[in-house]
């Protein structure tokens, strides 16, 4: 997928038994959960009692050399972050683990998500004599967090009152002196899960596919509302706010997380794989092969092929030493970057009937440019068929989901208007209903409010998501 969804956050914790290098396995996860966030980075150490932390703009091993690893020193809790913004714009205060020194203690906090009420609860500190550095709504949670601690016996107290004040999608892992604290929001609309280490330790991941990168044993995923707390005695767990099986978001499965990860007891490559499969039974088209767009299109072409029984073959090579598509400046240049980033293999094309299978169509423009990579390579037909519905509403949750104005579906009235302005011979969408049926033998239920506008909880009464969001980065001219 190029020049549409952006990728969300990812969060890691680890606490081990014992003093070590622990920067250094929190990089290691970071660089597993790189997929989820490439705009900036962080880790933050704790050795006893005494943070230690350093973030940055770019990828894990641009910010993350070895003198800054060792920099971070040795210690036996910390959280890492990889951040692609959603609320909060572009700011280096905003660049997680968000550190403070607070009265009660140190806390860190990294968050993957978003909060619906964010600039309310800022706009209450802030009425209060309340300074915010930045733009987040990270630094909502954090606020909240250490203002709830005042009054409460423990930080598992306070973060147990804060969850019924912020609203939204929320991932969280929390370091303060003595423990790692891990909760999830009462819709579970972002993953977290917990493994544990070889050596005794216990940490937790955005996805499961980081444990599997420090060869930690996957135990199981945090439930909706759930706080998981990890100190010198254990994991201890509050289930107070786990009231209901929870909605996580089915974009996790069809595009964000990476295949080889488990979300909720199912399997993202054998959802995507699925998607292929329902598509070809939901709309079939006489063809010669089946091709898949890079990376996540490629398991829904398998299925594809799978299920109608036409051939699979490779369609493009993809470059990966250079940036994604959709952060170039300009739209020429975003379209001239899709011929850097993909390229045809011609023998397997020309002259053929492709079914190109991608995960998703947002603005379409980029998809019209592979398209044509297609056409100039000699494919007879393109059929395109995609492995979610059309995306026809904003999302509030953490994805960057446009406004309606600027999302093609909405554009068009029509599938074959869209498949007119994107170049294509036939154009079919995965159903709705299909959606649910994707990850199978899932623990949860599913948020599919980018597609229906059915939210599972309450969203923003703004008519454009970007207003909304300016409010959030009201500070950003000032960067």
């Amino acid at each position: 997928m190029f020049n549409s969804i952006h990728e969300e956050c990812g969060v890691f914790g680890i606490f081990m038994p014992k003093t070590c290098n622990i920067a250094e396995d929190v990089y290691l996860a970071l660089y597993a959960l790189q997929h989820r966030g490439q705009e900036s980075c962080g880790i933050a150490v704790n050795d006893d009692g005494v943070f230690t932390h350093f973030k940055g703009d770019g990828l894990v091993p641009d910010v993350f050399t070895k003198q800054r690893l060792d920099g971070l020193g040795k210690g036996n809790i910390a959280i890492g972050h990889v951040r692609y913004s959603t609320t909060g714009g572009k700011n280096v205060n905003n660049i997680q683990p968000i550190v403070i020194r607070h009265i009660k203690g140190n806390l860190a906090v990294a968050h993957n998500g978003n909060l619906v009420n964010a600039d309310e609860i800022r706009r209450s500190f802030e009425l209060k004599g309340g300074i915010f550095h930045g733009t987040s709504d990270t630094e909502s949670i954090a606020y909240t967090i250490s203002a709830n601690r005042l009054n409460s016996k423990s930080t598992e107290e306070a973060i147990e009152k804060s969850l019924s004040q912020i609203k939204g999608a929320y991932s969280c892992v929390v370091m303060t002196a003595t423990k790692l604290i891990a909760f999830r929001d009462e819709n579970g609309f972002r993953p977290l899960c917990i493994g544990k280490m070889q050596d005794g330790g216990w940490c937790v991941s955005s996805e499961s596919c980081a444990l599997d990168t420090l060869g930690a044993e996957f135990v199981r995923d945090v439930l909706p509302g759930e706080i998981v707390t990890i100190d010198s005695d254990g994991v201890h767990s509050n289930k107070t706010h786990c009231k209901n099986k929870g909605n996580v978001c089915i974009f996790e499965y069809i595009y964000f997380a990476r295949p080889d990860s488990t979300i909720d007891g199912a399997s993202v490559e054998q959802a995507r794989i699925r998607a292929g499969e329902f598509l070809a039974e939901e709309n079939p088209v006489d063809a010669d092969i089946v091709i898949g767009v890079p990376d996540s299109g490629l398991d829904a072409a398998l299925g594809y092929s799978r299920q109608s029984g036409i051939p699979y073959a490779i369609g493009f090579v993809k470059n990966r030493y250079i940036g994604r598509s959709f952060i170039q400046p300009s739209q020429k240049q975003r379209e001239s970057a899709v011929r850097i980033k993909l390229n045809v293999i011609k023998e397997n094309i020309k002259g053929k009937r492709v079914i190109m299978i991608d995960d998703s169509i947002v603005r379409g423009t980029t998809c019209a440019a592979i398209v044509n990579l297609l056409r100039e390579a000699g494919a007879k037909e393109v059929h395109m068929r995609v492995s979610s519905p059309p995306f026809k509403h904003p999302c509030y949750f953490g994805t960057d989901v446009d406004d309606e104005e600027n999302l093609i579906a909405c554009k068009y009235p029509t599938v074959d208007e869209i498949a007119k302005a994107i170049g294509v011979d036939s154009l079919a969408y995965l159903s709705v209903d299909a959606t649910y049926k994707l990850a199978q033998n899932a623990s949860v239920g599913f948020c599919n409010g980018c597609f229906t506008g059915n939210y599972p909880i309450a969203v923003p009464k703004v008519k454009f998501k970007d207003k909304f969001e300016q409010k959030m980065n009201r500070m950003s001219v000032l960067d």
